[in-house]
């Protein structure tokens, strides 16, 4: 997969996907990034992209010219461009994991009081927002749009299972179960006996029910979208509380 984020500010997005497992699976040749400059493309001698907004209002808007020359000088015929805007489809997994499918994503960032209209009834296939609230810029949420698709192609994380076992995966649509590792016992709180007990049955049977029940707790949308099965009666799991006097972790 190739992904090109259009963006007036590139140096946002490049640390972060250049670096640790992105990076990595990069040098590997499992994906490219292409991180480019709006301005590159403006007309103006000033290098410009924005002007005030017909019909008054606050702010000013990113103009069309730029933007369509932009996304015309890297789409090809399996490009698919994606607007992340405030006003757009909310990112979920699901959405992430329909990515992994494209072998080219052109991200568009806006800025401002947003784009010229013009650029999403002609150029754009997907508006996408990271959720009810607003950003400075459209780089900070292109970029973990393109974490959360790339890790999830083939190669990338080395095992594959890690991203199918974790929340909001396909197979289940839930939160995933609490984990633990060394020591056995901390303060006083102590790792379920359960995952201890080297029978793997048993564990995989307590990790779906603590699954549901977290997800119970946590996110009860996720069970009315999923339609996951009804909980048992069985409460969720605890660690032994830590004694008063305990100071915290």
């Amino acid at each position: 997969m190739k992904v090109d984020i259009i963006t007036l500010f590139p140096e946002m997005c490049r640390a972060p996907l250049m670096g640790s497992i992105l990076g990595k699976a990069m040098e590997r040749g499992l994906w490219e990034l292409g991180v480019h400059d709006l301005r590159q493309w403006s007309t103006d001698r000033h290098r410009r992209v924005d002007d005030t907004p017909y019909g008054g209002g606050q702010g000013m808007v990113m103009q069309c010219a730029p933007l369509f020359a932009a996304v015309e000088a890297l789409a090809t015929p399996d490009s698919r461009v994606v607007l992340m805007t405030p006003q757009g489809r909310r990112l979920d997994q699901r959405v992430v994991e329909s990515y992994t499918a494209c072998r080219h994503l052109i991200i568009l960032c806006g800025h401002y009081e947003g784009i010229d209209h013009r650029v999403v009834e002609t150029l754009v296939h997907d508006e996408i927002s990271l959720g009810d609230y607003v950003l400075t810029n459209g780089a900070i949420a292109a970029t973990i749009l393109t974490d959360a698709v790339i890790r999830l192609l083939p190669g990338v994380l080395g095992d594959e299972r890690s991203s199918q076992e974790e929340s909001f995966s396909a197979a289940t649509g839930l939160l995933e179960a609490p984990c633990y590792t060394k020591p056995v016992e901390f303060r006083g709180l102590k790792v379920p006996d359960i995952l201890l007990s080297g029978h793997h049955a048993n564990i995989a049977k307590w990790k779906a029910g603590q699954s549901l029940r977290r997800t119970q707790a946590m996110r009860p949308d996720l069970l009315r979208e999923h339609r996951a099965p009804a909980l048992s009666a069985a409460p969720l799991q605890k660690s032994p509380a830590a004694p008063a006097d305990t100071p915290p972790a």
